[in-house]
């Protein structure tokens, strides 16, 4: 999630759907991955195609029908929940395959979670640092009008982040519902939080423009750090909410000010 949002905010938008678009990519994922049904590409493809859509109907909204993106997204927050919620009857989808939930399982040593997280960082840091495509984001997020004069296709780049966006938001539903063994409608609350924290605090800004994956990743461990470490110390999750918040905050006020500076 917190991969995938960097290329939107690296462009200046935003992507508040990404908790409700997990918990319907989880849904539909589960819904093709019980037993006997189908191969296991079938409930994976189902869940990354859902994720890929919701992220490409973000875009087109945001480009061609010049929306703000809080406003889309925000949309597609209730949307995706509520998609959610109508296939799977209001209930977890559960008796799923053998074959999806070992995707939670490990490789050898290496928790597959894991490992897929690693792959989708370093192709991302790799892409943006190498690509003709990724040094566009850069320029679309610094600065648009520029951009557009030099001949960025700037609809375009807009376009494909959210669609990359929408997909690894559906690789993390099919990773979670392997995880919890069920397609639970209501998974994923808050967790656009907690990845838009994690970028945000990795450095990248929120106007666009400045920013990298591995800073990402660094602001992924920040905030496992803090989640173990408050319920280590049983702080209650009123207060979490209350500090993960102001860490938030902060984190932007600095960018601010180190944009002014």
């Amino acid at each position: 999630l917190a991969v995938g949002v960097t290329f939107v905010l690296l462009t200046g938008g935003v992507d508040l759907s990404l908790g409700s678009v997990v918990a319907l990519s989880g849904v539909t994922c589960a819904l093709f991955a019980h037993p006997g049904q189908h191969a296991l590409a079938v409930p994976i493809a189902v869940g990354l195609l859902t994720g890929g859509l919701c992220g490409l109907l973000n875009g087109w909204l945001v480009t061609r029908g010049g929306i703000a993106p809080f406003i889309v997204t925000l949309g597609m927050m209730t949307v995706a929940r509520g998609g959610a919620l109508i296939l799977s009857g209001g209930k977890p989808v559960a008796d799923m395959s053998p074959a999806l939930t070992g995707l939670a399982g490990d490789l050898g040593p290496v928790p597959i979670p894991l490992l897929c997280f690693a792959l989708v960082a370093l192709s991302s840091w790799i892409f943006l640092g190498r690509f003709r495509l990724g040094r566009h984001i850069y320029a679309v997020g610094g600065n648009e009008p520029a951009a557009r004069a030099a001949g960025v296709p700037v609809a375009s780049v807009k376009l494909f982040t959210y669609a990359l966006c929408g997909l690894l938001t559906g690789l993390a539903g099919v990773v979670l519902a392997a995880r919890i063994t069920t397609g639970q409608p209501n998974a994923g609350q808050a967790y656009e939080l907690d990845a838009i924290a994690a970028v945000v605090i990795g450095g990248t800004s929120l106007s666009g423009g400045v920013g990298s994956v591995l800073g990402t990743v660094l602001g992924v461990l920040l905030i496992g750090v803090i989640n173990n470490g408050l319920d280590l110390l049983s702080v209650s999750s009123y207060y979490q909410a209350v500090i993960k918040g102001v860490i938030i905050v902060g984190a932007v006020w600095l960018d601010r000010r180190q944009a002014r500076s």
